[in-house]
This record gives structure tokens, C-alpha cells and sequence, in this order.
């Protein structure tokens, strides 16, 4: 009956043995805690692991791979997924937080006087005049990294890299935030100049290895997402990046506005369905014919399966669903599908915990550790 979710896939190059994907995530839980939710997932049978915001230099804030205990800490993570046949991909990324602005509201922030979203909404308003003030050697160094991080990512175990197309690459990207007058900014090609540049450095450094993207789609009328690319661009960035070496596209919408927006719940003005961000891979789709997977709200085996055997995406991301169940495929491959966890995405033990410093949690972890008990 799940046939196609179950089936292997060339994506990009690299082989997978079904169609689903862990998606990026932040966890805020302890090493020990966060080992041991990689091989849940890893053994409840999803294909790969994306291990999110994998930093392309040293970082104080982030493990990396650039440091010893870091580089250990991401082998541990492939070692771990390896065993059940899972691969794991590093999501390589460059902050574009102005970490002066966050300085300057430490002292708010000690006297309560700043709340967590107002911080979020100055980080924001930060981002402009970061991306359009900094220097091109520093351009370069970034973009240097990203390729040395890739290299780096391949002695440590990982199978794949994404290049972030969120977090600097998206706001390069992004007429809302880049106002540069170089050949870094200005018309669609040149503010998509930072992004190619960076994967071409990981294609350079690491040739033959697969090359995925997250592309981060800014949506107007009515406008979500101030980063990535908007729709009309598309046509100009899909046809460049997959020129410089992307294998392969993972869809979904722009950040830098509310968390709700990207991490929808089921009550979310606009992005209440299932499969809620699927239409922005129906865009990219025109203008490529790579590997393309789909996010957003994707709960439902019989919908994943139909999205998937139309050809519509190649691969679906999930990330509150496998917190939910990480049996998901498990289940699928057993002929259980009426016994697994449905997410109802409530957001509140996820994001949720991860705003209350408690962790990336889900409702039914109870449940799973019971279930987990009786095998």
C-alpha cells in the first residue's frame, strides 16, 4: 500500500533506502539526550538524518567541525545512524546574526525588561545593515568555509551536505535584507551571487559528493518569510544553483519572522493543511528536473504516499512527525500504519519546549518510551 514510500531513491546521487528524511531540527537537549534521539530515529527506519546549523568555521556557540570534541560529537552522530542503515547529511550553515545587536540587549534581558520575541524581532531588524555593511573579504572567508567544512563533514562520516539557504545564503538572497551595491547584491543575480559562490566552494572541495539545498521560499500577498527567495526569483536561482553543483532541492518556506510560520500548527492562518509548503516545490519544479523534497505538516502516510507516487516531490521531510513516532516507516513496513502516532501538530512539547529552554520534546513521548519498553 506504501509502495512508493518505501521504495529506494537515486537523490542526487547518493542512494536512499526509502523516501522519508528526518528534517533539520533544534533540540536543545543534553549530548547524552541528543545521541540517543539520533538512533531512535535512526532505527525507527527513516531513510536520513539532517543534522541542522552544522557551522562552517569555529564557532563558541555550536559544535563544530572545526574543533576536535566537535568533529568527535558529529562521528558519534554518523557511527550511531550508520547502524541501521540511515544515512546522515550536515546541514552547513553561516549565522547572519549581528552579535552586537545581541550584546546590546544583554542588559534588558537581565532585567526582564526584553522578552525572547522582541529578541528575535531586533535580531531581525539587525540582519539588513549586517549583510549589507560586511566587507567582501569577509564574504570570501565565509564562502572559503563552507568548503573546508564540507571536507571536514566527509572524514567525520556524513553521506551528504546541505547547504542552509536560510540563514546567510538566504539573507544574501533576499531583497528584504541585502541593500548591497556590489556585485553582491542589486538584481536577483547578484543577490544570489553569495549562495552560488558557496556551494561552488563545496562542489570544489568535495567533488562527487551530493549537494543538497535548502531552498527557503519568501511568500507574498499575504507575505511569510522575509529571507530565501521569492517566488518570481525562482527562475533566476534554481537554474544558477543547480548549475553550480546542487543535486538536489529541499523546499520550503523563508524564515526570519514568527517560528509559528515555519513550524505551522494546525490552526495557522495560512499553512494549516497538509503538505502545507508543497506548492513551492510545484514552483521549483518548473525550472529543474533534480531531486525535490517536500516539508510542512506532512502527518498522514496515504497523502505522503499519493505526493510521492505523482512524482510531485521525491522524498518528504519530516520533522514533528518522527518526534512523534520515529517508527513511522517501521510501522508502514510492517503493515501497522492504523498504530502510529499521529502528529496533531499542537507545537506544544516541540516548539513549545524549545521556547521554554526544556528541549524539542513531543506529547507522545510517554507513549513511545512505553512502546519502546515492550519491544
Amino acid at each position: 500500500m506504501y509502495d512508493t514510500i518505501l521504495s529506494p531513491i537515486d537523490y542526487g546521487g547518493m542512494q536512499l533506502k526509502n523516501r522519508i528524511i528526518f528534517a533539520p531540527t533544534t533540540f536543545g537537549l543534553s549530548d547524552e539526550e541528543y545521541l540517543a534521539e539520533m538512533e531512535r530515529l535512526a532505527k525507527g527506519g527513516c531513510a536520513m538524518i539532517i543534522i541542522g546549523d552544522v557551522p562552517v568555521a569555529k564557532s563558541r556557540f555550536e559544535k563544530s567541525l572545526f574543533d576536535k570534541k566537535g568533529f568527535a560529537f558529529y562521528q558519534q552522530i554518523c557511527e550511531i545512524a550508520h547502524k541501521y542503515s540511515c544515512k546522515v547529511c550536515a546541514q552547513l550553515h553561516q549565522t547572519d546574526t549581528d552579535m552586537m545587536s545581541i550584546i546590546k540587549c544583554i542588559p534588558g534581558m537581565l532585567m526582564k525588561k526584553i522578552t525572547p520575541d522582541q529578541l528575535r524581532e531586533r535580531m531581525n531588524d539587525a540582519v539588513g545593515p549586517y549583510i549589507t555593511k560586511m566587507s567582501q573579504k569577509k564574504i570570501h572567508q565565509i564562502i572559503a568555509g563552507f568548503g573546508k567544512a564540507a571536507v571536514l563533514a566527509k572524514q567525520a562520516g556524513f553521506d551528504m551536505v546541505q547547504v542552509h539557504g536560510d540563514r546567510m545564503c538566504g539573507s544574501f538572497s533576499s531583497a528584504i535584507f541585502n541593500h548591497r551595491t556590489d556585485e553582491y547584491g542589486g538584481s536577483a543575480e547578484r543577490r544570489a551571487r553569495f549562495a552560488v559562490e558557496a556551494v561552488k566552494a563545496v562542489h570544489a572541495a568535495v567533488p562527487g559528493m551530493a549537494i543538497d539545498y535548502k531552498l527557503a521560499v519568501r511568500q507574498e500577498n499575504p507575505h511569510y518569510g522575509n529571507a530565501g527567495v521569492v517566488e518570481e526569483e525562482l527562475a533566476v536561482f534554481v537554474p544558477l544553483l543547480v548549475q553550480a553543483g546542487v543535486t538536489s532541492f529541499h523546499v520550503t518556506l523563508a524564515n526570519h519572522s514568527a517560528l509559528e510560520n515555519t513550524i505551522p500548527p494546525a490552526s495557522h492562518p495560512e499553512f494549516k493543511e497538509t503538505g502545507c509548503f508543497l506548492k513551492f516545490c510545484d514552483e521549483v519544479r518548473r525550472y529543474t528536473s533534480v531531486p525535490l523534497c517536500g516539508v510542512g505538516g506532512l502527518n498522514d502516510p496515504d497523502f505522503v504516499e499519493q505526493q510521492l507516487a505523482s512524482g510531485r516531490i521525491q522524498c518528504a521531510a519530516m520533522c514533528r512527525q518522527l518526534l512523534a513516532d520515529p517508527n513511522w516507516v517501521n510501522k508502514l513496513q510492517s503493515g501497522n500504519a492504523a498504530k502510529i502516532h499521529r502528529c496533531v501538530r499542537c507545537n506544544k512539547k516541540c516548539l513549545g519546549g524549545l521556547i521554554a529552554h526544556q528541549g524539542t520534546r513531543c506529547i507522545y513521548d510517554a507513549l513511545n518510551a512505553k512502546e519502546q519498553g515492550s519491544i
